[in-house]
């Protein structure tokens, strides 16, 4: 499967972006998804994920409140709404699929990646 990542772009600090994330195929309705950052010279870092039915979600500290994740398992896509936006979110943004379907966190359950997309927040 394939994942391409879309929607990132230059926002001010306080704005909105929603990223956005669709499938090759059909493969991934019985997996969770997830997004993740990596800031220049940072380590990918989790951001959110969603179980494999959508009802399902975690969000890592800094974004949550911030951020929703969201799938359509119909359109085999995956969305994550940023608001209030920092300048501290700047980074490339990737989704990904899990091996499981229970939502998670860690890095190393997911197989599959995007190709990244770039959030700039200006102060």
């Amino acid at each position: 499967v394939q994942l391409q990542a879309s929607g990132g772009g230059l926002v001010q600090a306080g704005g909105s972006l929603r990223l956005s994330c669709e499938a090759s195929d059909r493969t991934i309705s019985n997996n969770a998804l997830g997004w993740f950052r990596q800031a220049h010279g940072r380590e990918r870092g989790f951001v959110a994920s969603i179980d494999w039915r959508g009802t399902s979600a975690n969000y890592a500290d800094s974004v949550r409140g911030r951020a929703t994740i969201s799938r359509d398992n119909a359109k085999d896509a995956v969305y994550l709404q940023m608001d209030s936006l920092k300048p501290e979110d700047t980074a490339v943004y990737y989704c990904a699929v899990s091996r499981h379907s229970a939502a998670a966190s860690r890095l190393e359950y997911y197989h599959k990646w995007g190709q990244g997309t770039q959030v700039t927040v200006s102060s």
